[in-house]
């Protein structure tokens, strides 16, 4: 598991996403927000997808791109985005790679159960591939809004 921190460089990924192309960040020149979630269509899942999805102008008016990263499969993705209207990219690390480099493959439990899964994480990365801020064990309501005010702070706006 990774121990990620703020000012540190955020590893890259090169992935498979949505719409058949891939998420390379080595090839991101400007800041972007990585969000990982357990599930597609799933509640919590779909209202951050939505949330993020409905403030994608002020994301693309300052040049952030906006990845959310399940193990869910590019095909899964795809059915997620044209249900849901989502304009969000969104990357598919069935093999865990990605989940395992940002420390977000974890041990969960429910109900007395312990299971791996994705704890619901985002980075803000800045446009040098610096980690600018970290959310672990997101809750969704407000997550958007606090995600957008870390973005205005980190390009003085």
């Amino acid at each position: 598991m990774a121990n990620l921190s703020i000012g540190i460089k955020a590893p890259f990924i090169n992935i498979p996403r949505d719409a058949g192309s891939s998420i390379d960040t080595s090839k991101i020149n400007n800041p972007y927000v990585i969000y990982f979630y357990p599930k597609d269509d799933t509640p919590g899942c779909t209202t951050e997808a939505i949330n993020f999805s409905d403030n994608i102008s002020f994301f693309n008016e300052n040049n952030i791109t906006v990845i959310g990263i399940s193990k869910d499969t590019v095909e899964k993705h795809d059915k997620f985005i044209k249900k849901h209207n989502l304009s969000v990219i969104l990357g598919s690390d069935k093999d865990g790679i990605v989940c395992d480099a940002f420390g977000v493959w974890v041990e969960k439990s429910m109900y007395g159960r312990k299971y791996m899964g994705i704890e619901r994480s985002t980075f803000l990365v800045n446009s040098n591939g610096i980690i600018h801020k970290i959310w672990n064990k997101v809750k969704v309501k407000g997550h958007v809004d606090d995600v957008i005010n870390s973005c205005k702070e980190m390009i003085n706006i």
